[in-house]
């Protein structure tokens, strides 16, 4: 489920950006007092999502809305179902209209892409996922749509986990600084978060090994074949995620290794969003 206010928040400003200072469409030729019905069209099959925006958008807009949910979401979805019926003033099912169809288009979009990923470990102790890699200002809904496809949600933002990546590696001087530096940090501003470190090679694996203090290690861009290698060397002493080119192509060969988790931006970054149609009834 998601959190308020942060859902509220995104929700008023995606409004006060389509609205600005009036629909003018609809004052023009809609009577204030008008009440109607509308229905969400399924065009494509696929996995729902966003079934719980698009009521907080129309209850926003209008307290006494009364939102039908005929789905789910994380349902499965076909072309000619009908997800929700919808009974409100016009005027709020319009100026509601883009924003629930803009929401839900690419959030079903993510979780039937997560989804087909996730399929793919079906067998496996490997979990699914997410990143950073987000579209500004929607990440929330982003990440959400990865749940509701069976992903598994990384770090929110820069301020709830330490990620120590490439970069952060190299202007430290290194792991050992890196991490060491962290965990002073962290103790010094009395900060309960967890560490992962990012690995290129064995080497470095290695060294991660020998400084410890962490909870993850991340195994970036390493074959199935040197992950094997790594997992080995880490032995179950902390958790393990792979990154990078990862696909549904590979995903499958990097789960056989039994790596904990595997990330893949693609999840959100290639997802295509699906068809969806609000219609007056």
């Amino acid at each position: 489920m998601l959190q308020e206010p942060a859902l509220t928040n995104l929700i008023r400003n995606a409004l006060a950006e389509d609205i600005g200072d009036g629909d003018h469409s609809t004052l023009a030729c809609i009577p204030a007092n008008a009440k109607g019905g509308a229905r969400l069209k399924i065009k494509e099959n696929g996995i729902l999502a966003g079934m719980e925006v698009a009521s907080t958008v129309f209850h926003l807009l209008d307290p006494e809305t009364v939102f039908t949910p005929l789905k789910k979401d994380g349902e499965a979805m076909t072309a000619g179902e009908t997800a929700f019926e919808v009974h409100a003033t016009v005027h709020t099912l319009l100026m509601a209209e883009r924003l629930v169809l803009n929401c839900m288009q690419r959030m079903s979009g993510i979780a039937t892409l997560t989804n087909q990923y996730v399929q793919k470990l079906s067998g496996y102790k490997t979990k699914l996922l997410d990143t950073r890699k987000t579209t500004p200002n929607f990440r929330l809904l982003e990440k959400e749509a990865v749940r509701i496809g069976g992903g598994v949600n990384h770090r929110m933002g820069l301020y709830d986990m330490v990620m120590l990546k490439d970069n952060h590696i190299d202007f430290a001087g290194g792991i050992t600084a890196a991490v060491n530096r962290t965990v002073a940090y962290l103790e010094e501003n009395g900060l309960p978060l967890q560490i992962e470190v990012e690995t290129r090679n064995l080497d470095d694996v290695k060294e991660a090994l020998t400084v410890g203090k962490i909870h993850r290690i991340m195994l970036d861009n390493f074959t199935p074949a040197q992950l094997h290698q790594a997992l080995s060397l880490i032995d179950g002493k902390y958790e393990t995620e792979a990154s990078g080119g990862i696909n549904l192509d590979t995903i499958e060969e990097y789960a056989k290794t039994g790596v904990d988790y595997v990330s893949a931006g693609a999840v959100i970054h290639h997802a295509v969003s699906l068809d969806l149609s609000l219609k007056a009834i």
